[in-house]
């Protein structure tokens, strides 16, 4: 091969696109857009332009009005981009409507997750989970693919075959879909099993926003290596550690971080994931205080907790990564914008965190800002619900 040519695969280009309407927004829509971006930028892609729209509801048929499509059109052809990034899920008619009118590569924020997943899976658990969401994903979207029936005119019988390879295509992806659905079942059924075996051990789950530094908390409690990464969904299987607290032994898991418009099919097939946290006896809510807007994210973790049946469990709030966290409004007490070098471990503690969290805590796991009352915290709460549940166990003396 000639020594000037280059192997290199270079990293897609991409615009994304966005609706504010009056259930979300501008101010909402751009937030969601950073998160977008984000993804983007994890699957191995680069952002280089958005587009947003103000409309009642979502086009119907192709998601944006055709007068912005036509601007999306122009920019893409101009600047050579063959990708384009839509935050909501589209569905299969919008995803053939806009693909013909803009003839490159589309996704919406369901594959694009998809994708990272796809991606980041590593056992063979994960794998399967990701491949049932896949398919699911794809089912109702088959009939994008057999837009080049469309450009056949006159041509007798071709509707039928197509229509015929369709539904083939339909029964063998509903069976996979059925196969991988047996298949985590067994496995199911082996981790049940397996945490069964554990013993009589407390168990506490870390859950919480993706990226908002679970792993690194789990590293800094267990003293193990868990993949660590300043990316979206680093973590896809559940990790579980022994930790041991004084003379306090409990059992660490951590398992993947939550996201706002997380894909149905996602936390259906990741629901058995999930079974660590439901069947956890304390849930410890990490969130980044330094992210501008982590109280929605608190909400996003809340109502996904309550889908898959663990709202109800004890919740220690962890407010992670005080090291970087600024105030995002000026204080009632003082006159100028607050900076980090005036925002102490007291002052967050008299905080409207600290009043509105029975059981909360500030730390920063990377500079290990105060870990110790965390590891003072964890061993009440483990040593309390240890006593009521074994009152004879030789751990407590």
């Amino acid at each position: 091969m000639p020594k000037n040519i280059s192997t290199e695969i270079l990293p897609e280009k991409a615009v994304l696109v966005a609706l504010y309407t009056k259930s979300q927004s501008k101010e909402k829509t751009e937030e969601y857009l950073d998160e977008l971006a984000f993804l983007l930028e994890t699957a191995g892609g680069i952002p280089v332009e958005r587009f947003t729209q103000a409309l009642d509801k979502p086009n119907p048929a192709t998601y944006v009005g055709a007068g912005k499509l036509d601007e999306i059109s122009q920019y893409i052809r101009a600047e050579d981009i063959g990708l384009v990034v839509f935050d909501d899920e589209l569905g299969a008619s919008q995803l053939r409507n806009i693909e013909k009118h803009l003839e490159c590569k589309i996704l919406d924020r369901t594959s694009l997750i998809l994708d990272i997943f796809a991606k980041r899976a590593r056992t063979a658990y994960s794998k399967t989970q990701v491949e049932l969401a896949q398919y699911q994903y794809l089912l109702p979207r088959l009939t994008r693919m057999w837009t080049h029936l469309e450009r056949q005119r006159g041509g007798i019988g071709m509707r039928g075959p197509g229509e015929t390879e369709i539904e083939t295509d339909r029964r063998i992806i509903r069976d996979k879909i059925s196969l991988l659905k047996k298949r985590l079942e067994g496995i199911d059924m082996q981790q049940a099993v397996q945490r069964k075996n554990r013993g009589k051990l407390i168990r506490v789950a870390l859950v919480g926003y993706t990226n908002v530094g679970k792993s690194t908390l789990m590293n800094l409690l267990s003293k193990s290596a868990v993949f660590a990464e300043d990316k979206l969904f680093a973590t896809l299987d559940t990790t579980v550690r022994k930790v041991v607290v004084e003379n306090l032994p409990f059992l660490l898991s951590d398992t993947v971080g939550f996201i706002r418009k997380l894909p149905h099919n996602l936390i259906e097939s990741f629901k058995s994931t999930l079974d660590e946290t439901r069947e956890s006896d304390v849930l410890l809510h990490v969130v980044d205080i330094s992210h501008p807007e982590f109280e929605s994210q608190i909400e996003v973790v809340n109502e996904t907790l309550e889908e898959i049946g663990a709202g109800n469990k004890k919740t220690i709030m962890i407010f992670n990564k005080i090291d970087a966290y600024t105030w995002h409004e000026k204080q009632e007490d003082d006159l100028t914008e607050s900076g980090p070098e005036n925002v102490s471990l007291e002052a967050l503690k008299q905080s409207w965190m600290a009043k509105t969290n029975n059981d909360c805590i500030f730390i920063s796991a990377t500079e290990k800002i105060n870990y110790h009352e965390l590891r003072a915290l964890l061993y009440k709460e483990i040593k309390d619900m240890h006593a009521i549940r074994y009152p004879y166990d030789e751990f407590l003396y």
